[in-house]
């Protein structure tokens, strides 16, 4: 059962490919561009811990959310990441064990791929812990008990509550927005039980996705930081003109919609 408090049997991790690794991210950041306006972290996301391991935890909106963590990896740039995905989706493609998704049969298996992967200071365990798509309003987030009760097996790092939150704004694609929220220090929560930490991690990352949603609805690209610019603009013979027209002026072309709304070719 999950509540057994005792320590999970630790599992073989299956090798990764660092060129693999490599390949993917330049993948996702290129397919994430041709679909994305924009990547934007929030100015109010709080500050990543630089040392000890990092259980990861986000809600689940999108089929995107994979590649969005892929994209924001680059933030925890000295980290090994490992992701929980499906196990049904690994087996169907066999590479995402290169790139360190790892498939989960069950909870007990959960537990004991979770605490083997945090067993390691560096390395940065990702857990969709909604286990399945849920809109960003809906509340409560009933998390998974599994990411709490890992939680408590765990003697050093961080619980890191990370929202996530697809919108449409000013231009043709859509944005992607992104809010850190408090780290939970593990030593700041000695003898917790699996109820305990699920309880706060949900509380935590309903903080932090509140927060988000409060400035999805601003639609003000100030209160953000662009992680990764992608294409703007209308596209097609609308574009063409405009940029003609900027030509003719000796204006430098912004394809953006909002640009246009201004006056701007």
């Amino acid at each position: 059962m999950i509540a057994d408090a005792r320590k999970a049997k630790p599992i073989a991790l299956p090798p990764r490919w660092p060129w693999l690794i490599r390949g993917f991210k330049r993948y996702c950041r290129r397919y994430v561009r041709n679909h994305f306006n924009a990547v934007r972290l929030s100015r109010s996301s709080c500050s990543i811990p630089d040392d000890g391991p990092l259980l990861v935890v986000l809600n689940h909106p999108s089929w995107w959310d994979p590649l969005i963590g892929t994209v924001l990896s680059e933030l925890f740039a000295c980290r090994d990441h490992f992701a929980a995905i499906d196990a049904v989706s690994v087996e169907r493609y066999s590479f995402f064990k290169r790139l360190g998704f790892v498939g989960v049969h069950g909870a007990a298996q959960f537990l004991r791929m979770g605490e083997t992967i945090l067993a390691e200071p560096n390395r940065a365990f990702w857990v969709t812990a909604q286990g399945r798509f849920t809109d960003v309003r809906e509340r409560p987030l009933n998390l998974r008990a599994g990411v709490g009760h890992l939680a408590a097996r765990l003697d050093r790092g961080c619980v890191l509550p990370l929202a996530l939150e697809y919108v449409f704004w000013n231009e043709r694609a859509p944005e992607a927005l992104v809010r850190i929220g408090e780290p939970l220090a593990i030593a700041e929560h000695p003898g917790f039980d699996g109820k305990q930490w699920t309880k706060v991690i949900e509380e935590a990352l309903t903080t932090t996705l509140d927060g988000l949603n409060e400035e999805a609805m601003s639609r003000d690209p100030d209160r953000f930081t662009n992680l990764l610019d992608g294409r703007s603009g209308v596209g097609g013979i609308y574009d063409c003109w405009r940029r003609f027209k900027s030509w003719l002026r000796g204006s430098r072309f912004d394809a953006s919609h909002a640009a246009a709304m201004r006056g701007r070719p």
